[in-house]
């Protein structure tokens, strides 16, 4: 099974993956048939430059999904997932969350008093801001990813840089972790989503052993809504009304519609009788409703 990631090897989208599969594995629930179609031993991950690389190697087939990270308990959002999971035929069958953890990493034989330069991606550097408040002499130097950024020092032989990155990251270009655990808060976490080609399959679709099995208790929808009084009070009324809890909401502009705006929202509820009459309503004053995925809850 191939399963594509933004970034080099090594990345925190390539831990999140090996440790999304351990867990489907050893967890009681290997992701199998409604899933992929059979049961999963073998995860070759395929590295790439760009998220819409990802997707569109997903869509053409040529990997059978994607662990992509859509929101950072401190960053925030990824913008551009959540633009490329509603234009692409693409669907969430699992989410998990990531705790991070950031490390100095070096080429082995460097002395972290030797370090001077500190490669990483800005939002890595952002999240490590007292260590170079501690240490005057660290230059902070955005690159285009973590993992890529110890890749580089390791192969260019660079012996004043050090980079911020995951400790699968340093297995992978055997780096030496010189300072573990450098985060400014250590609740940082980020969480990722497994995506597959397609459209979600509805309750009925999916034998009862599955959906048993899978426990699909949350749903992930993008709607929008014409930008007249009371339009946005009423797509969200037919939640409320039967008790369905929202846990996010937040809005998006639309490409080539200037000040419009699409909203994504992540309900506490999978595909049952209450859900598909909330759509079914939703359907009825939205002007656009595309359901991302139903999935078991993180």
């Amino acid at each position: 099974m191939k399963i594509a990631i933004q970034g080099e090897l090594g990345s925190f989208s390539h831990e999140a993956a090996e440790a999304m599969f351990r867990a489907a594995k050893f967890g009681g629930t290997t992701l199998r048939d409604a899933t992929f179609g059979s049961a999963v031993n073998r995860v070759t991950i395929v590295p790439c430059a760009r998220s819409l690389e990802v997707f569109d190697r997903v869509r053409s087939g040529k990997v059978d999904g994607a662990v992509i990270p859509i929101e950072n308990s401190l960053a925030g959002s990824v913008a551009e997932h959540f633009d490329l999971l509603l234009s692409r035929d693409v669907y969430i069958i699992r989410e998990f969350r990531l705790r991070i953890v950031h490390n100095l990493i070096a080429k082995p034989g460097t002395k972290l008093s030797a370090v001077r330069r500190v490669f990483s991606h800005p939002v890595a550097l952002d999240q490590c801001r007292e260590l170079f408040a501690r240490n005057s002499k660290l230059e902070p130097v955005p690159f285009y990813d973590t993992a890529g950024s110890v890749k580089h020092i390791v192969a260019e032989n660079l012996r004043d840089a050090a980079a911020i990155a995951s400790r699968r990251a340093a297995e992978v270009y055997h780096g030496k972790i010189l300072r573990s655990g450098i985060e400014d808060d250590k609740k940082n976490f980020t969480r990722f989503f497994l995506i597959k080609r397609g459209k979600p399959k509805p309750a009925k679709a999916q034998s009862r052993q599955n959906r048993h099995k899978t426990k699909a208790d949350k749903t992930s929808l993008a709607f929008s809504v014409k930008n007249i009084p009371g339009a946005l009070f009423k797509a969200l009324s037919v939640f409320a009304l039967r008790d369905i809890s929202l846990s996010k909401i937040e809005s998006r502009p639309v490409r080539g519609r200037p000040w419009e705006y699409v909203f994504f929202v992540d309900l506490l509820r999978g595909d049952d009788e209450d859900s598909r009459n909330a759509l079914r309503h939703l359907s009825e004053v939205a002007e656009l409703v595309k359901v991302l995925g139903v999935y078991p809850q993180a």
